[in-house]
């Protein structure tokens, strides 16, 4: 009787294992490392911050288009009570024509 439930227990675990691990596909493979994983998105990661850095770089060093000035509208700056901090609005700052230059 005790080889008959040795037997069996050793059949029972040999396909156990075999089912397990056809089950646990989904959630992780068994023959894949994390260490390798995470080696690979590391170095993809670099590789995105060199190629971003170079894109960066080309962008900022192409210099911009300068438009010319906006003619000026009678209707754009309507002011009918000053601002208390002065005529001119909150962020914008117009060129002043003085003696010191700043």
């Amino acid at each position: 009787m005790a080889r008959f439930l040795a037997a069996a227990g050793k059949a029972t675990a040999r396909r156990s294992a075999a089912d397990y691990s056809l089950r646990r596909r989904f959630a992780s493979s068994a023959r894949h490392d994390d260490a390798q994983e995470a080696v690979k998105w590391e170095r993809i990661t670099y590789a995105g911050i060199a190629v971003c850095t170079v894109l960066a770089i080309y962008n900022l060093s192409k210099g911009h288009q300068h438009f010319p000035d906006a003619p000026p509208y009678p209707y754009l700056h309507i002011r009918n009570k000053d601002f208390p901090w002065g005529p001119d609005g909150l962020f914008e700052r117009k060129k002043k024509h003085s003696d010191d230059h700043h």
